[in-house]
């Protein structure tokens, strides 16, 4: 299971806040297509894929590729047009939680003041909107709300500058993964021994 970036959009569709842990270079960085669809519940691996604990690194220079700020604001495009889709469709009580492609997974979760917590993930792993939840309400309330020196807005895009957000951002993430991939395990052992026993 592998995180890909983390975004935090403001409610004045500002990115206030963006992390890349691992970028595929296969991976779209953010499309959709054909073969892309909603879903609302989580997926199933036949396979433990191994631990990818999230790199830092990030490419210099990307020729033919979208620069970070371009990412962001198709990201949020993305986002604006499917929850506003879902809402005209199903109507107001429903809401959009993640969307599926070949290549990536895209988790979504807005705050009651219409901060969008967003992560592209692969397309393993199981819904994140808990995990988007506890970002918000552990972290980043913890962290940049309840920070006095933080501002209230972010005029102009200026982005969360909080070295102990950045820094418990990454471990938390760090340790989802990790707790995510012992319970894949667990799951894969429980069906080996149960195919076993009917064998």
């Amino acid at each position: 299971m592998v995180v890909y970036s983390f975004y935090i959009f403001d409610r004045h569709t500002e990115c206030i806040y963006s992390k890349l842990w691992h970028r595929n270079n296969d991976r779209p960085l953010s499309t959709t297509g054909a073969t892309a669809r909603p879903i609302s519940g989580s997926s199933n691996s036949s396979a433990v894929p191994p631990l990818n604990v999230p790199e830092l690194a990030v490419p210099k220079s990307r020729p033919g590729k979208l620069s970070a700020q371009d990412d962001a604001k198709l990201i949020f495009g993305t986002i604006f047009s499917l929850r506003n889709m879902v809402r005209k469709l199903g109507g107001p009580d429903d809401s959009f939680i993640s969307f599926r492609t070949g290549q990536y997974k895209l988790h979504y979760y807005e705050t009651p003041t219409n901060i969008k917590f967003v992560m592209l993930t692969d397309t393993q792993t199981p819904t994140m909107r808990q995990v988007l939840h506890q970002i918000y309400v552990n972290l980043y309330v913890e962290f940049v709300i309840k920070n006095p020196l933080s501002p209230v807005e972010h005029p102009g895009g200026e982005g969360v500058a909080n070295e102990l957000f950045e820094l418990a951002l990454d471990q938390f993430v760090k340790g989802v993964l990790l707790c995510l991939i012992r319970i894949t395990n667990m799951m894969i052992y429980t069906q080996w021994i149960f195919n076993v026993a009917q064998h």
